[in-house]
């Protein structure tokens, strides 16, 4: 049976892999207290586990993104959510902090193929004109699923264990992969997919339609990759900003605790509508740099502009240093966590306009671990920044101070990557070899 737009089905699979993703890395610091209470741990065990995540991600990052240009994105796909769901499962057995150091190297591994293997996939599935918005919806999952992680530990905590936490998450990996296999494949090879379609989706790909969805995976030279002011510019667009999106993440429960006397022991709603803010500028921002090129601007000079808008938004978090009421700084910082995820659209985006499809996961890999090492080394000054400011007993001055840096950093990551593409915009396959 022939279907109507197909494409977007392909879009709605990759959107639940990224939640699922999401859920199964949020958990385990959900659980903390109670893990905490078991196993005795101290925070430096509880620290030595999400190092061990985080350098496993950024291995991950490196290694799947190759791997899967080699083996294809529908198989690609397979191994990692299998990897990284085992993974997941693995921490229901665990009984000391190395088993859970373990368990958590298998997840971040795992996850980490995720974005190269997404990203990959749209750029098989859809036309340029309509990839950021493609990236925008299947990005907005990593939101979706933290906010889902909130709501379903709770209620499998209350009515079973942790135990079964990590069994029924770690389950619902599987049950994708079921549909992944059923309904994924390239367009050439799916025979779900209309004439009228396919036609409509080769000829939006450009001048490389034809052999980049062929099915077979072209030899490059990833070493080469790194030669290239494309692949500098997207490791500059990752690895200067997603360090700011961890501090977002996991320093703002605490900016408001200190800033605000907010009880983190209940549920928050000024957290949730700030993480649920990142789903909005996900989609609005793929949403926006599409809407200039169905206009009939350049791809590049789509993108690059949709960046600079966002890099002058994100100034906007200057101001939380004025505020004198929670809700002011909830608004100040949806937006800017917002625009964050319009940014990470876009750069996600740029790596398929200026890659053939066969070398996208290697360089989304290669970006994706420079924003991995920058969140492995960010937190050193954030930490330094704060125990300065504490000691001084102007804690909130030091948040204050990090949000002005996360602020002016878009810009100067803007500058850079402008320049790095300003006389060089699309690498073609022969250039790889």
């Amino acid at each position: 049976m022939k279907i109507k737009n197909y494409r977007w089905t392909i879009v709605i699979l990759i959107f639940l892999a990224t939640t699922i993703n999401y859920v199964d890395r949020q958990i385990i610091g959900l659980l903390k207290p109670v893990l905490e209470a078991e196993f005795s741990w101290s925070e430096t065990d509880f620290a030595h586990i999400v190092m061990a995540f985080t350098a496993a991600y950024a291995i991950g990052l490196l290694a799947l993104g190759r791997f899967i240009d080699k083996i294809g994105t529908r198989a690609g796909y397979a191994v990692i959510i299998i990897i990284w769901s085992i993974a997941g499962m693995f921490h229901a057995m665990a009984r000391s902090a190395t088993h859970f150091m373990v368990a958590r190297f298998g997840l971040g591994f795992g996850e980490a193929g995720n974005f190269p293997a997404g990203v990959k996939a749209i750029s098989e599935w859809f036309p340029k004109r309509e990839r950021a918005l493609a990236t925008g919806i299947f990005n907005s999952g990593t939101s979706i699923g933290v906010v889902l992680a909130l709501i379903i530990v709770p209620w499998i905590l209350r009515n079973y264990s942790w135990h079964e936490v990590f069994w029924i998450t770690g389950g619902i990996g599987f049950i994708w992969l079921i549909f992944w296999l059923i309904f994924y494949d390239i367009p050439v090879r799916q025979k779900r997919l209309s004439a009228e379609e396919y036609t409509y989706i080769l000829n939006g790909k450009g001048s490389e339609a034809k052999q980049e969805d062929s099915g077979h995976s072209e030899k490059i030279s990833w070493y080469k990759l790194f030669t290239f002011p494309q692949t500098w510019a997207l490791i500059t667009g990752k690895g200067l900003i997603d360090p700011i999106f961890w501090f977002f993440l996991f320093w703002l429960p605490s900016y408001f605790s200190t800033a605000y006397e907010l009880d983190l022991k209940k549920v928050s709603p000024e957290l949730i509508i700030i993480y649920t803010a990142t789903t909005i500028g996900s989609i609005l921002g793929g949403y926006f740099s599409s809407l200039l090129i169905k206009r009939g601007w350049a791809v590049m000079k789509a993108r690059k502009t949709a960046l600079f808008i966002f890099a002058v938004l994100e100034l906007t978090i200057l101001l939380a240093r004025y505020t004198t009421a929670a809700w002011m700084a909830v608004a100040i910082i949806s937006l800017a966590v917002a625009v964050h995820q319009a940014w990470s659209t876009n750069v996600f985006t740029m790596a398929s306009d200026m890659f053939p499809s066969g070398a996208v996961s290697s360089v989304v890999g290669i970006a994706g671990m420079a924003g991995a090492v920058g969140g492995i080394l960010f937190p050193i000054l954030v930490g330094y920044l704060l125990d300065s400011y504490k000691s001084a007993g102007n804690l909130t001055g030091g948040y204050n101070l990090l949000f002005t840096i996360c602020g002016l950093t878009y810009l100067t990551a803007w500058t850079i990557i402008h320049l790095l593409t300003r006389k060089h915009s699309v690498v073609r396959s022969g250039e790889l070899q």
